[in-house]
């Protein structure tokens, strides 16, 4: 098979980047026969795409970068139905972001992350609401399998109206850079950020559905003095979260870093809304920090038995949750640590990776026969 991928989304340092770029390096690592096509639309992020790509390249690839940014791609791909991603490539298939959808003469898929757009659409931008919309009525159209990161997107797609033999839920990973680090290790971070000595641990993009306020709110309340709340995440949009004392907000930090602020934080702290999978939870777990999180969406799926769950809607629930995770004791802390590292070996991009071509393999007999 001649199979496509968008790449375009892997320089944007988001969930959904992780997910194309790991699939990407994953999906080259175990499969031998078959041709990748990558396609990347930009006009700012050239250099760091051609970087991935270099890093990337084999025998087994082909690559196309376009002027086309995600913004243009929406408008040619969602709005217009021009310019096909083949480009002349003769692809058998063409796997799609979860932006841009177009109209292709050889079978298409598309992976779906979250419905949060219409789920949550007083916290997104109007702009993106209306992409996302226009990207998931082009799927109900065009897609031939639409790959879902987890049980509880694959219900929001079907109750949106998708056919439930369409959409196959297919787990993504936390990447193998997060595992513990050494005591020296961590010290060298924690110095890096100013960071001193015990403190809570929060990662997402600064945006309404993370629900950064409450989470504040909730820990304020505590009058924690010696321990901190950090906050990683570059911001996204909506109010901007200010710092107070014992909250530090230190923007987007590079996963060579956070993993020794993960692998040295007394607990990982995740109060979202609504997440279609939430790497943040694996890569904590995976680094031997213990983790709190939501009761809702994916999170109880990810996290299985092995977090402390609330509800996001209640500052209450958020500082109780916050108070029972620092009063464990040794035993009981070491066993919610163990289970956090057995359930992050359940999923792995090497599963993902194999799931997917099968989806590929599958996709390409149909329309062969």
């Amino acid at each position: 098979m001649k199979i496509g991928l968008d790449i375009s989304q892997v320089v944007y340092q988001t969930g959904v980047s992780r997910y194309r770029a790991n699939l990407v390096e994953n999906l080259l690592k175990i499969d031998q026969q078959n041709h990748y096509f990558l396609f990347a639309g930009s006009i700012r992020q050239k250099k760091l795409l051609k970087a991935f790509y270099q890093q990337l390249k084999t025998n087994k690839t082909s690559y196309k970068l376009s002027n086309l940014s995600p913004k243009l791609l929406n408008i040619f791909w969602n709005h217009l139905s021009i310019f096909p991603p083949n480009f002349n490539q003769n692809l058998d298939l063409f796997h799609a972001s979860n932006w841009a959808i177009p109209k292709t003469s050889c079978p298409l898929i598309t992976t779906i992350h979250d419905l949060t757009f219409l789920k949550y659409p007083q916290e997104h931008l109007p702009y993106y609401i209306k992409a996302h919309t226009l990207h998931l009525k082009r799927t109900k159209k065009y897609a031939d399998k639409v790959i879902a990161v987890s049980h509880a997107t694959k219900k929001d797609l079907v109750d949106y109206g998708l056919e439930e033999s369409k959409v196959v839920v297919i787990h993504s990973a936390s990447a193998k850079i997060f595992k513990p680090l050494t005591k020296d290790k961590i010290k060298t971070i924690k110095a890096k950020y100013n960071l001193k000595g015990q403190y809570l641990l929060s990662v997402g993009t600064q945006e309404p559905r993370k629900n950064l306020q409450r989470l504040i709110k909730a820990f304020s309340h505590l009058n924690l003095s010696k321990i901190n709340l950090v906050i990683v995440g570059k911001f996204g949009w909506g109010d901007r979260t200010k710092p107070i004392p014992n909250v530090k907000l230190l923007g987007f930090v590079p996963d060579e870093d956070l993993v020794g602020l993960y692998s040295g934080a007394k607990a990982f702290i995740y109060p979202s809304l609504y997440e279609g999978f939430g790497f943040p939870v694996l890569e904590a777990m995976a680094c031997g920090c213990p983790v709190i999180c939501s009761n809702t969406s994916s999170l109880p799926e990810i996290g299985n038995q092995a977090a402390l769950y609330l509800n996001p809607k209640k500052e209450s629930d958020i500082a109780h949750a916050i108070k029972l995770i620092l009063c464990l004791n040794s035993e009981k802390r070491k066993k919610l640590i163990q289970a956090g590292f057995d359930q992050a070996k359940k999923f792995s991009w090497t599963k993902t990776a194999r799931q997917t071509l099968s989806v590929y393999q599958e996709v390409f007999n149909v329309h062969r026969s």
